[in-house]
């Protein structure tokens, strides 16, 4: 605006721009009409300032409002007034009730609840032991048939499968190949899992770490799971004996009859213990001390998943780079498989026949062309 407007002439712009709605007074009506404000102010007590309509509301609501005054504190007890007593969380409650009444009230609600939590284990139990229940119920009544049909005869198989236990443990996929696993299956099959474990805690393959934990894994499922390895262990009173020995420093830690390591692993040469010496596959003795020991039956690996990932090259070229995977599967069995084996092989060997050489008398009819 300075720019267009001189300025010896800004004021007249202003007034220019003046609102429509602005009214301009001189000083000297401002200062009367503010004379006549003073004087009625000093007269405002003579002014009537009654209002008949609000008059006649208040007299049809029956006078004004009372004055309202604070309410005096009332001192309560929390345990009797409150909504959050212990009675009241019981299903059935009512008031009134006196205190034999409510406790047989809670004690039927306890057992209740413990009811359903036992039937509610049951049905998520069910979805892993029993998915499929016809089918079940389908199976036995063909194994009852067929047991009916043998006249009850038990065979060598069945007989087997009552009396020993055996579990397969099938681990997850492992970033490696199999022929690279294979070469530690190798190495632990046919020993106990405590020596397996001993063989893979200080093997130098990267891998031997993830079978030492699956490993464990494995053990811990058979116990829990299959009842593996129980019948193993010293007496309770006799482990008890030794560790009260050892805390009064009577008794060396190493002459303790069980040893644990660090894994989790356990020695079992139990001093003073006669074990039974049995015969392997392979001809090599070894002597059991615990028939309820487990061990590796078989042990391979299978193959996983592969990946492919591009590696470029030069000149605009790529490779294609394989990641395999694989995973190990293991049978653990009880040492008293090996001892029925062994067992019949040493029968076997009892009821062969001797060998006997061919009489002492010459030979005809061999001739290296035909008589005819």
């Amino acid at each position: 605006m300075s720019a267009r407007i001189p300025v010896q002439r800004l004021g007249q712009s202003c007034l220019a721009f003046r609102p429509r709605s602005t009214y301009w007074i001189s000083n000297r009506a401002f200062s009367s009409s503010s004379s006549t404000l003073a004087d009625k102010k000093t007269n405002l007590k003579d002014v009537d300032l009654s209002n008949p309509l609000l008059d006649e509301y208040l007299s049809k609501q029956g006078g004004a409002n009372p004055k309202t005054e604070r309410p005096s504190p009332e001192n309560g007890n929390l345990s009797k007034r409150s909504i959050f007593r212990k009675e009241y969380e019981i299903p059935g409650y009512q008031m009134g009730m006196d205190r034999a009444e409510v406790k047989a009230l809670k004690r039927a609600s306890e057992t209740h609840e413990e009811q359903l939590v036992t039937q509610r284990e049951n049905d998520t139990f069910a979805y892993t032991l029993d998915p499929v229940p016809a089918a079940r119920r389908s199976f036995e009544r063909k194994l009852v048939i067929k047991s009916l049909q043998k006249g009850g005869r038990v065979g060598k198989t069945l007989r087997i499968k009552r009396t020993e236990r055996e579990m397969t443990y099938k681990s997850q996929n492992f970033p490696t190949s199999v022929k690279k696993l294979m070469r530690l299956m190798h190495q632990i099959q046919g020993k106990t899992v405590e020596e397996a474990l001993i063989q893979m805690r200080f093997s130098k393959k990267r891998i031997a770490r993830d079978i030492v934990k699956g490993l464990q894994l494995a053990r811990d499922e058979a116990i829990a799971a299959r009842g593996m390895g129980l019948g193993a262990g010293l007496d309770a009173a006799q482990v008890k004996k030794e560790s009260k020995l050892i805390k009064e420093g009577l008794m060396d830690p190493s002459e303790r009859s069980t040893v644990y390591l660090a894994d989790g692993t356990r020695r079992r040469e139990v001093k003073g213990a006669k074990g039974t010496v049995i015969e392997l596959k392979n001809g090599s003795k070894k002597t059991v001390v615990d028939p309820t020991e487990m061990y590796i039956d078989q042990a391979w690996a299978t193959k996983g998943p592969v990946s492919k990932s591009v590696e470029f090259r030069a000149r605009g070229r790529t490779n294609a780079l394989l990641h395999r995977s694989s995973k190990f599967n293991v049978l653990l069995k009880e040492e008293k498989t090996r001892m029925r084996i062994s067992e019949e092989i040493q029968k076997k060997r009892e009821n062969k026949p001797l060998w006997l050489p061919l009489p002492d008398r010459p030979v005809t009819a061999q001739r290296q062309y035909c008589l005819w």
